[in-house]
């Protein structure tokens, strides 16, 4: 089934009303669409910019339990995390995958201490472990990680989590929930909320590409809007109290080798008291994440030079071969929405764990949590707007559902291993147009069949919804992507009916985003 944004606009314009209207096409918006759907629930999501534009196209990339928060005590959150990365990995194959970490000990007492705390996280997993933890020697611990600093170096601990490939879950999970009876729509922005008798019971939308404005119905709308959520909550009451503390994460990315291999570093504390994170993604390492507090929410922010330095430092500070700013291949922040607990200004101590509330006017806001349990929040969200908006009472059946482009050995489809089932389709349109599959730049492996299958099977709309998500070479290497944009533009153009100028002003445009990607 392609999913196109004209099957899906034929489809909003012919439905009168709908059960449930979802605000925002994140990782929690998506997977309350899918869940709705599959209930058989009339479901609706809009999405202001591109899927999982904002906040969850830029995680760490990791799907887990949260070792980190073993030490705050929270084991209820853990215990729930590591259940559903159980259901992601079952789920979603081709995306999710087993990734081994070590914890580097620099002192005697870290091997024991650290251990203990992985077997715990062998205990809470119980029969969806990813693999048993043990501590290392210090020699087994330089083989795992060859390019570990190694003076001072004592052993080292190993445990196993998932590592997964966000924007391209985001995308599948559209695809899903279309499969599943629901209308999806990237580029309709809501500009305000519909009521009757002082009740939310619809939104009022515009079309960003037509610049069309929509006035919709619905029997339910849920905020699912992330960062966003208090100036979504402020459309229905002005006067709301904020819900957000919004915190920023930056990663760089370097070479492979900085750290080859197919094993993954994470230092449990750092100057500051942060986790920090070293893993192999495709033919890539990501070093993250930093925690900063920040009051300006954007679709695009900016890593700080402090975030950077402290990046650089630390990742100098445990690997050999001490990387600059030469050497980092793109550069990416994201914004994390932390329930605000009072006037705590320590983004670090807010809750991580998801906040369902419901305004006086029956406006649903789901927020908080992460992407490891979208799943889960999106179960208790339609539970409770169901509920609330007094529709026929239905199972949630998304434990057992597959997202779109299931595939049990995607490894066999090489390049195209993270299009799963799709991957034979892709390659059929090489065949056909052998042009197609031509690598765009010497340096990375995308494919002009790539770009026209995301054209006209994933929505994409844009030169950046192709390389920053849909492919994912912004984040890999963001000169690179640059230097490919004329020819994506140019392949674009010709699948959406655009001219000349339009390939000219989409190229100026992503040059423009992908610059503040580059550190020089």
């Amino acid at each position: 089934m392609a999913t196109q944004r004209s099957t899906q606009l034929q489809a909003l314009e012919s439905t009168e009303t709908w059960d449930i209207i979802i605000i925002g096409g994140g990782a929690t918006g998506l997977g309350t669409a899918i869940d709705s759907a599959s209930r058989g629930y009339k479901t609706l999501l809009l999405e202001q910019a591109d899927f999982s534009q904002g906040t969850s196209s830029r995680s760490t990339k990791l799907v887990h339990g949260g070792v980190r928060y073993l030490k705050q005590g929270n084991i209820s959150l853990v215990l729930g995390a590591l259940k559903e990365r159980g259901l992601l990995l079952k789920n979603a194959p081709h995306l999710v995958h087993n990734l081994p970490f070590v914890v580097p000990n620099y002192d005697w007492w870290e091997g024991p201490f650290y251990g203990i705390g992985m077997k715990l996280y062998d205990v809470l997993a119980g029969k969806q472990g990813f693999g048993r933890s043990k501590v290392l020697s210090r020699d087994k611990t330089i083989d795992v990680l060859p390019t570990l600093e190694p003076e001072g170096l004592v052993g080292g601990v190993i445990y196993y989590d998932g590592q997964f490939d966000d924007s391209r879950m985001a995308v599948n999970m559209a695809q899903t929930a279309a499969e599943q009876g629901a209308t999806v729509l990237n580029y309709m922005r809501v500009e305000g909320l519909l009521k009757k008798n002082d009740v939310v019971n619809g939104v009022v939308a515009r079309d960003v590409e037509m610049n069309q404005e929509y006035r919709l119905r619905a029997r339910a709308v849920i905020n699912a809007t992330g960062v966003f959520s208090d100036s979504i909550r402020r459309m229905d009451d002005p006067d709301a109290p904020s819900m957000i503390s919004t915190s920023q994460g930056v990663h760089i990315v370097l070479d492979r080798t900085f750290l080859p291999g197919d094993t993954a570093m994470m230092v449990p504390k750092t100057d500051d008291g942060r986790v920090l994170f070293a893993i192999p993604w495709r033919d890539r390492v990501i070093v993250g994440t930093t925690e900063t507090p920040v009051d300006d929410i954007s679709l695009e922010p900016r890593a700080l030079p402090d975030e950077i330095e402290f990046l650089i430092t630390h990742a100098g500070r445990y690997l050999v071969g001490d990387p600059t700013e030469a050497d980092v291949k793109s550069v990416f922040a994201g914004l994390r929405p932390l329930v605000s607990s009072g006037d705590s200004k320590d983004t670090a101590a807010l809750s991580r764990d998801h906040t369902l509330h419901i305004s006086a006017a029956g406006l649903v806001t789901i927020t908080g949590g992460k992407w490891t349990t979208y799943r889960k929040m999106a179960e208790d969200t339609v539970d409770q707007t169901a509920t609330l908006a007094g529709l026929e009472e239905h199972p949630c059946v998304t434990r057992e559902l597959q997202i779109h482009g299931y595939h049990q050995q995607p490894e066999s489809f090489g390049a195209l291993a993270s299009y799963g089932s799709d991957a034979p389709r892709i390659k059929a349109l090489m065949e056909k147009r052998p042009e197609l599959a031509e690598p765009l730049h010497y340096e990375r492996q995308i494919t002009g069949a790539q770009v026209v299958w995301a054209v006209r099977q994933e929505m994409a709309r844009q030169v950046e919804d192709v390389l920053s998500r849909r492919t994912r070479t912004l984040l890999l290497d963001a000169k690179a992507s640059i230097e490919m944009a004329p020819k994506v533009a140019e392949l674009m153009a010709s699948e959406l009916d655009e001219d000349e100028a339009w390939q000219q002003e989409q190229v100026r445009r992503y040059t423009k985003l992908a610059e503040g990607y580059l550190l020089s």
